[in-house]
């Protein structure tokens, strides 16, 4: 997949193109819905099929306050996108020019000019240009007149009742329900970060973990303890994994994350970039009266993460 970081790094001939557009985060069901359709119809109409996305959710600028947490970084984000197949991506800074494009201008330079859009495909929610004063309809209009035929992909809704979107993902995050976010986005929820040196307790205790960095990319999940995977340069590890901040210990940092690699191999992962995955819950984080019921509980918490991991070894 190519990636174009900004509309300037388009080349001048650039096919006609088939694209959606909207802020993809997570790169949920929902959206490899639109993907999937985007695909079909560039594969039919001898389109390339192009994503267009944002570096970061518009509020981050327009109303920081108000802005959700990212369930993905834009680089997971390119990544997760680059993988359902598409042709390119073209990823826009959401600066304060971009934000004060009117629709019609928003259009023009970006599907017209850039990309040639011949058909353009979004959710029925979709907002685009200057105080998201574009809508489908004014879409359809500027269509009309530019040359492009709208598409809007109806919502993906697995109960029959609520669509799939990243504010249900974040929803089930926050509750550590790990399993039923990872059914909603379609790939396992998953932070990534450079392990950095803790305070070796793990290591103490017999469990010696891979501490991330605070500034870790990814919507972390709540607190507790979590059965996964963690991934280095490629090779995949199963892991029991800790979020919170240790209430067994005084003085841990809040949501720090922590993956003890359950096969015996001698990893050294200081400074390396690393994937966290989350796939089950195992329990909630709790204080213990001492280090004996501790290991005891990380021995058990050890065994059920294999288990899990073992069931769902094609994850």
């Amino acid at each position: 997949m190519k990636s174009f970081p900004g509309v300037n790094s388009v080349p001048s001939d650039w096919p006609a193109s088939a694209v959606s557009i909207g802020k993809f985060d997570g790169v949920h069901a929902g959206h490899r819905a639109v993907l999937s359709e985007l695909k079909a119809i560039a594969a039919r109409e001898q389109l390339a099929a192009v994503v267009v996305t944002f570096d970061r959710h518009p509020l981050a600028l327009l109303a920081p306050e108000s802005c959700p947490s990212a369930l993905v970084s834009a680089e997971q984000k390119l990544k997760l996108i680059a993988e359902t197949g598409v042709d390119a991506t073209l990823l826009l800074e959401f600066n304060h020019d971009l934000s004060s494009l009117p629709p019609r201008e928003f259009i023009e330079r970006i599907l017209i000019t850039a990309l040639h859009a011949r058909f353009v495909l979004v959710g029925r929610d979709f907002r685009f240009g200057a105080k998201g004063a574009g809508d489908v309809e004014l879409l359809r209009e500027l269509g009309a007149e530019f040359g492009y035929e709208v598409r809007m992909i109806d919502d993906v809704m697995p109960d029959g009742e609520r669509r799939v979107s990243s504010t249900w993902i974040r929803e089930l995050l926050d509750t550590g329900a790990v399993a039923a976010a990872g059914q909603l986005l379609g790939h396992v929820p998953t932070v990534r970060g450079v392990v950095v040196h803790g305070a070796a307790r793990g290591r103490e205790l017999g469990f010696p973990t891979a501490n991330l960095s605070a500034d870790s990319e990814g919507l972390i999940p709540a607190d507790g303890v979590y059965a996964g995977w963690l991934t280095d340069a490629g090779a995949r590890f199963p892991a029991a994994i800790s979020v919170g901040n240790n209430p067994t210990f005084d003085g841990v940092a809040q949501k720090q994350v922590e993956a003890y690699v359950l096969d015996e191999v001698n990893l050294d992962l200081y400074d390396h970039v690393v994937d966290v995955s989350f796939v089950e819950r195992i329990r909630g984080m709790v204080a213990y009266s001492g280090i004996d019921p501790l290991i005891v509980q990380m021995r058990d918490d050890v065994s059920r993460a294999r288990a899990i991991l073992g069931r769902k070894s094609t994850i």
